[in-house]
């Protein structure tokens, strides 16, 4: 995605994300690899990565598991970049990419093993529909295992239900129970729920997620992007700052349920 193709109105969360080439959930790679140590996994299994972003858990999968991975994205940018990682990485033999919705995904019932999401039924707006997707496609005994944004504490003061909502990309987390809810509602069993508050040395793993090569290309990328467009520049300016109190509100939670 060239530089030129960052329009003002394209300077979203998500577009910026793919353009820079990054992909951020709570928690970083520390996140992940407590998800997949509650779902079984071995080198035969075909797992889901929904809303796979510009890809570095698929990537992940493939070379520590050497199973298959399909990942899906709503946005074409995102699969671009995860394509582009794969082939980088050379496990485009076994991790694959397409545009597709989660909450109308385009497989046929019972093909994976394991479906995987982070940080992303936390920006849909029928999160019922898209979990109750992910459970469709899984097999029996198979997992879904979710890492999304969580209210650690309630009633959350509207301001901040306003602001997390406008710089994350329309982000609504779920309470613990409302996330778990979800997963038993669409008819899985065993529910666990491991919740995280807001650590700088969690998130600071999220850098072990990228090769040298990945950060320098996301540094250049995003020193371009700021030296060369005052909308953009206006759009960080207008994300400096966090409310004082998000932390004692905003977490993340590991959602793993049996089908």
């Amino acid at each position: 995605m060239p530089m030129q193709g960052i329009s003002e109105v394209e300077l979203s969360y998500f577009e910026l994300q793919a353009y820079v080439g990054t992909t951020k959930h709570m928690g970083g790679l520390k996140a992940t690899e407590e998800l997949l140590a509650l779902c079984p996994i071995d080198g035969d299994a075909y797992v889901l990565d929904v809303g796979c972003g510009a890809d570095a858990t698929a990537c992940y999968l493939a070379k520590k598991y050497g199973c298959r991975v399909m990942g899906v994205d709503l946005l074409e940018s995102m699969i671009a970049r995860s394509s582009e990682r794969a082939r980088r990485e050379s496990v485009a033999d076994r991790a694959e990419f397409r545009v597709a919705d989660a909450q109308d995904l385009p497989f046929e019932d019972a093909l994976f093993d394991l479906v995987i999401g982070e940080s992303v039924i936390t920006f849909i707006e029928d999160k019922g529909k898209a979990v109750s997707e992910c459970v469709r496609v899984t097999k029996p005994g198979g997992y879904v295992g979710l890492n999304e944004e969580t209210w650690m504490k309630t009633p959350v003061p509207a301001e901040l239900v306003e602001f997390v909502s406008r710089t994350w990309g329309g982000a609504k987390p779920e309470t613990p129970d409302g996330w778990a809810a979800l997963l038993e509602g669409a008819g899985l069993r065993d529910v666990v729920v491991r919740t995280h508050r807001f650590s700088a040395l969690r998130e600071a793993s999220q850098i072990r997620r990228y090769s040298f090569g990945d950060l320098a290309r996301m540094l250049y990328r995003t020193v371009s992007l700021y030296t060369g467009s005052p909308a953009f520049r206006r759009y960080m300016k207008g994300r400096r700052s966090l409310p004082r109190n998000i932390w004692d509100y905003l977490g993340y939670g590991i959602y793993v349920g049996r089908k």
